[in-house]
């Protein structure tokens, strides 16, 4: 049997032969598609439960689903803060070609996120009606908030180790295979959701708890299904003895991760709260504004996909090029994610303004609040190309292990401009509910700035130098 540095060393064979006879900014691009139909796949299961729960349910299930969500949302940034981290590490050990660094990383990860996970879940399952109370949760729906979240709470640690493995995965250059698990696991999302929440082929009735069960029953199967098939390939991931010796806490390692995480964590949060202070400023202008944002916010969600996943893509393959100490080829990383983009992006955008008033009627039906709705896109849209160029900056310093300064320049961004631009001029001047969109524009320009210079000035001076040794 195969020792899991036979199999690093023959797919990183495999690998170098690849990478070394096409074009980086091609690997990028094959890297790239999986990774935005992963997240449009994510957001299209999202988007089919919330409409099952709430045609056939009423306001009420679907309104005591989103209770718990802010919540739900606000733990798992955590995870996929401290999951950002480890791909970081994953990345430079994976080009560094140092198998025990690797196998340390994914023992400290899984050990950790298991553990993290079965704390969460036991606090939030024996706190949970105190924790929905104290965010303001409606008496009407708060009963059925709580045995919702508590059934997700208690599948935590399972679904940590699965966030953990994907994110291994895109760490060594793999995006195909989250893609495909991700497919199983929304379709058997979507297959169990009528069949649980309305009893059909003789399981028990749930009604909206059978939301809840349907996600934890296709991430536990899809889990499983994963790591049986990465057994069967001989993945270098593959959850085998060897790596089962690594299931221990390296405290250096785990300060280390933590170091790298914990900005990207904090940012989400911040970033997440900044939104709950606009759509404030957007209720003073009445239903048909928020129901115009909500359109909007589906459409840009989309929109910004590509620069999300690009930012994904630039920060793992620049630290597999930094653990290789390959850095003409960091360099052509960063090239390459700037050019695409533009392009990919590019595209998408003129595509999304092109047909803006039929995709905005699918969401609304009423004339004032699309013509509102498509005001506000224009406004907005191009913008999310600027946005796209500053993930990318801003990735490939945290692929180096410098995280506190391009997080220090988004928080700023969002809260010294994006928030008080769109309240004084939603509030200040004529320009109304469209000075609230001009915020995001203004700050994403502010964000390039600050990144750029920062990266011109001080980070391009520094000496990289790889967290693998």
């Amino acid at each position: 049997m195969k020792s899991l540095q036979d199999k690093t060393s023959e797919s990183s064979s495999l690998e170098d032969k690849r990478m070394g006879s096409q074009p980086v900014w091609r690997s990028m691009f094959n890297f790239l598609i999986p990774m935005i139909f992963s997240n449009a796949l994510q957001s299209i299961g999202q988007l089919v439960g919330s409409v099952v729960v709430g045609r056939w349910l009423g306001v009420d299930s679907l309104a005591a689903i989103s209770a718990f969500f802010p919540l739900f949302f606000l733990l798992v940034s955590f995870t996929i803060g401290v999951g950002s981290g480890s791909a970081i590490l994953i990345g430079q050990a994976y080009g560094a070609r140092n198998e025990e660094r690797l196998k340390a990383i994914v023992g400290t990860t899984l050990t950790f996120t298991f553990f993290l996970g079965l704390v969460l879940s036991i606090i939030g399952g024996l706190f949970t009606w105190d924790i929905l109370r104290l965010i303001g949760t409606p008496e009407n729906i708060i009963a059925v908030s709580v045995h919702y979240a508590r059934i997700l709470f208690w599948s935590m640690p399972v679904m940590f180790l699965y966030f953990a493995y994907t994110t291994f995965m895109r760490g060594i250059g793999d995006s195909k295979t989250p893609f495909y698990s991700l497919i199983v696991s929304t379709a058997i999302n979507i297959g169990m959701l009528p069949l649980l929440i309305f009893g059909w082929i003789g399981l028990p009735r749930l009604g909206v708890y059978g939301s809840a069960y349907a996600s934890v029953f296709s991430i536990v199967v899809t889990f499983i299904i994963l790591l049986v098939y990465l057994r069967k390939t001989k993945h270098p991931l593959q959850f085998d003895a060897s790596v089962v010796q690594c299931l221990r806490m390296d405290w250096g390692l785990l300060k280390l991760l933590l170091r790298l995480g914990i900005p990207s964590s904090i940012n989400m949060i911040l970033v997440s709260l900044a939104e709950i202070a606009v759509i404030t400023f957007v209720n003073r202008f009445g239903s048909d504004a928020t129901a115009a944002y909500g359109a909007v916010n589906q459409v840009v969600s989309y929109v910004s996909m590509p620069a999300v996943s690009l930012g994904i893509t630039v920060s793992i393959f620049a630290a597999q090029s930094i653990g290789a100490n390959q850095f003409d080829r960091l360099r052509q990383v960063i090239r390459a994610g700037v050019v695409l983009n533009y392009v990919v992006g590019g595209i998408l955008i003129i595509l999304v303004y092109l047909f803006s008033q039929d995709i905005l009627s699918w969401f609304l039906t009423s004339k004032g609040t699309l013509d509102i709705a498509h005001r506000l896109l224009m406004i907005t849209l191009w913008s999310y190309l600027i946005f796209g160029h500053t993930m990318i900056i801003a990735s490939t310093m945290r692929a180096s292990g410098t995280v506190l300064w391009p997080t220090v320049f988004s928080v700023l961004s969002v809260w010294c401009v994006e928030v008080p631009v769109a309240y004084v001029l939603s509030t200040h001047t004529s320009l109304g509910i469209q000075g609230i969109w001009i915020g995001y524009p203004v700050a994403f320009l502010v964000n390039l700035i600050l990144q750029f210079s920062y990266y011109r000035l001080s980070w391009k001076k520094k000496r990289i130098t790889r967290m693998v040794e």
